[in-house]
C-alpha cells in the first residue's frame, strides 16, 4: 500500500495521490464494491479532462465548471446523467478540501426538473401479486412471485435483496437483517405479517440452510443483478405488466407508505437513506397523489364542517 511522504506538504500532493488516499479511506469504511466502482469511474471521467498528475491544489471552481462544459460537449449526456458524475466528484473534491489538498469552494449540481418516479398501479400490483398454483407452477415462477412480494413489502434495493440469506430472517421478532446495503451499513428492518407468511411457506418449498441465499437460482446459487432483472422482467410481461423496473417496487413502497400516513422518519430508516433529502423528494414526486382527498382529512376543513353542522343543529 502506498504511503504518503511526511515531508511532502498537502499542497504538493498530486490529484491521483489524493484520490488514492480517498479511495483507501472509503474502502476502510467498508463501502460496497458498487459504490467504490462508482467513485472510481467518476474520477476516471474527470481524469479525461484534468491532468491528474498535476498538484491537487490546482483544482479550482473554474476547473469544475470547465469539466461540466467538457461533459456537455463530449459526453452528450443529459443533466441527470451528468449529475451522477458530478455528485461523486463533489464528494471527492470536498474530501480534498477537508484534507487541505485543494482550496475551499462551493460545488453545486445542475438544476434538473424533478420527474415523477414510476410506480405500480393497484391493478398492476394485483396482477403481480396473484399467487400461482404451487402444485402446477415451476420453481422459477413461484420464486419470482415471492420476490415481487418481498420487494413491495420491504422497499429493498435489488443489490440488497439478492444478498439476504435465510439466516437473516428472524420470524420470531419479525425482522430482516441486511448485511449488505448500498451505503455499506448493516441494517434491521421490520418484516410484515403478510410477508412473513409468504416467506415461511416459500422456505418449506425452497428448503436450504441458514447460510444459503434466500433467493437462489435453479442450482441453489446466488442470483445475479442482471439475471434477476431479466427474470423479473419476463415475470412481469407474463403477468401482462409492461413496467419491468425492480426499483419501481421501492418507489411504490415509499408512495404507499406516505399515502397511508406513515411518517417520513421511519421511511428514511427502512429505505436506508442517510438523510431525509431523498424522502423529501418522494413527497414532492407524489404531490398530486397527496392532494387526493385532502379536504377529507384536512383539520381546517373538518373543523369548519363540524362548526357548520353545529349551526344547522341549533337552527333546527
Amino acid at each position: 500500500m502506498e504511503k504518503l511522504s511526511l515531508e511532502r506538504t498537502n499542497t504538493k500532493i498530486t490529484t491521483q495521490e489524493a484520490f488514492n488516499r480517498f479511495l483507501r479511506i472509503k474502502k476502510a469504511k467498508n463501502l460496497s464494491p458498487e459504490t467504490i466502482r462508482y467513485y472510481d469511474d467518476s474520477f476516471r471521467y474527470f481524469g479525461e479532462y484534468f491532468d491528474i498528475t498535476l498538484p491537487c491544489i490546482e483544482i479550482t471552481i473554474d476547473t469544475y465548471y470547465g469539466y461540466i462544459e467538457y461533459l456537455q460537449e463530449n459526453k452528450n449526456a443529459n443533466p441527470i446523467t451528468m449529475n451522477s458524475y458530478l455528485r461523486a466528484l463533489r464528494t471527492i473534491l470536498y474530501f480534498f478540501m477537508e484534507e487541505g489538498y485543494t482550496k475551499q469552494f462551493k460545488i453545486s449540481l445542475l438544476k434538473v426538473p424533478k420527474h415523477i418516479k414510476e410506480t405500480y398501479t393497484d391493478e398492476e400490483l394485483e396482477r403481480l401479486l396473484k399467487k400461482p398454483d404451487i402444485k402446477k407452477c415451476n420453481f422459477t415462477e413461484y420464486r419470482n412471485w415471492v420476490m415481487a412480494n418481498y420487494f413491495l413489502g420491504t422497499g429493498n434495493r435489488l443489490s440488497t435483496a439478492i444478498n439476504v440469506k435465510i439466516g437473516h430472517l428472524d420470524f420470531e421478532n419479525s425482522l430482516i437483517f441486511m448485511g449488505k446495503t448500498k451505503n455499506g451499513r448493516q441494517q434491521l428492518i421490520p418484516m410484515s405479517k403478510s410477508l412473513s407468511e409468504v416467506l415461511q411457506e416459500y422456505l418449506i418449498y425452497r428448503k436450504g440452510t441458514e447460510e444459503d441465499y434466500l433467493f437462489c437460482n435453479l442450482h441453489g446459487g446466488q442470483l445475479t443483478r442482471d439475471g434477476t432483472t431479466c427474470l423479473m422482467g419476463k415475470y412481469h410481461k407474463n403477468r401482462g405488466v409492461n413496467k419491468t423496473s425492480i426499483h419501481s417496487y421501492r418507489h411504490t413502497f415509499a408512495k404507499k407508505w406516505i399515502l397511508n400516513g406513515g411518517d417520513i422518519f421511519r421511511l428514511q430508516k427502512i429505505l436506508g437513506h442517510s438523510s431525509l433529502d431523498m424522502v423529501r423528494n418522494y413527497v414532492e414526486m407524489f404531490n398530486e397523489d397527496l392532494q387526493k382527498d385532502f379536504e377529507t382529512f384536512n383539520p381546517l376543513d373538518n373543523f369548519v364542517k363540524d362548526k357548520r353542522a353545529d349551526v344547522l343543529r341549533m337552527k333546527k
